[in-house]
């Protein structure tokens, strides 16, 4: 049953590097009447900006309360999609998916290795965008990351030889001992780079999730017709528009006939369900590892964001509003 009231979280001011306790609001706002959601329109850009006074955008997993005419879900039925950092959503039918859980899987999974922003960017990275074939050599930056500790084990799964590189040396003890990468590298270690020129040589593929210093390197330490596959650049979300680095060693990309392709996950969404089958095969045979950075509370949303930045959080980053099916799921 629907509430009579619930509570979101508001974008009230652009953050200036690091969020803050002025960057957010907490709302109460009371449940609308008509289960008719305002369509959103997707940019040129991905998506848009969220606006001051809006809710934060957000992928999530939620328990139907309640439905409008013409739709395939019925109330207590879990889907996932963008349902925004509050307790209650109104969307229409067709901006989520209904989640049929399969064997070895948890409704976490879908905000994980089978989730939009984890599993199948991941995975449609790694094999549509690189097309990893087996024996060759991957280099996978923030290698214990959301999407880079999937990228890891499809790679494994693949055949392929695997390097990681992360910040932390317990993150690249858990990326090789427990997720597999034949060698990991603690970036911040001075000598890793000539460590790197010892044991890898030269790689076929770079899966680049970081920017800046790491990936002028990678693109003197690829093969001839190596791939960069560009998924995201976590180093220049915080920079003020104007004062990013860049690509110093962009000549690189022409002398080794580099292919550099960025991709959006939903480029690929009519082979989902392709993806789902996959995933949900080796999440029941056991051959996969998740791990999740769970924070509770809505009231705790800026500072759980803020992990992501620091490099603190410990696996998939996921903020709980409530238990599943509970008051306020």
């Amino acid at each position: 049953m629907a509430p009579s009231s619930y509570t979101r979280l508001i974008l009230q001011e652009r953050p200036k590097g690091m969020i803050n306790a002025k960057t957010f609001r907490l709302d109460e706002r009371l449940c609308p009447s008509s289960l008719r959601g305002r369509d959103r329109s997707w940019s040129r850009r991905y998506l848009p900006p969220v606006q001051i006074g809006e809710v934060m955008r957000a992928i999530g997993v939620g328990a139907v309360v309640k439905t409008g005419p013409n739709t395939n879900l019925s109330p207590g039925d879990y889907v996932t999609g963008f349902l925004g950092l509050q307790e209650y959503a109104v969307v229409p039918a067709q901006q989520v998916h209904k989640i049929n859980l399969i064997p070895g899987t948890e409704l976490i999974d879908f905000l994980g290795p089978l989730g939009v922003t984890g599993g199948l960017t991941a995975y449609f990275g790694l094999f549509e965008v690189a097309k990893i074939k087996k024996g060759e050599t991957i280099v996978v930056s923030t290698a214990a990351g959301s999407v880079g500790s999937l990228v890891v084990q499809f790679a494994k799964q693949a055949g392929a030889r695997v390097v990681g590189v992360t910040g932390d040396d317990d993150k690249a003890r858990y990326v090789k001992n427990e997720l597999g990468a034949d060698i990991v590298y603690n970036y911040k270690k001075p000598s890793w780079k000539d460590q790197f020129d010892d044991q890898v040589g030269l790689a076929d593929v770079y899966f680049e999730n970081v920017g800046n210093d790491i990936t002028d390197f990678m693109l003197t330490r690829l093969k001839t017709f190596g791939r960069v596959v560009v998924c995201g650049v976590i180093s220049e979300y915080n920079v003020e528009e104007g004062q990013n680095v860049g690509i110093r060693n962009y000549i690189q990309i022409v002398l080794r006939r580099l292919r550099v392709q960025g991709f959006i996950v939903t480029d690929y969404a009519s082979k989902f369900p392709d993806a789902y089958k996959e995933i949900g095969s080796w999440l029941e045979s056991g051959s996969l590892k998740r791990k999740y950075h769970v924070v509770e509370g809505l009231e705790n949303a800026g500072d759980s964001l803020n992990l992501l930045f620091t490099g603190e959080n410990k696996g998939k980053l996921i903020l709980k509003v409530a238990e599943p099916g509970g008051e306020k799921a």
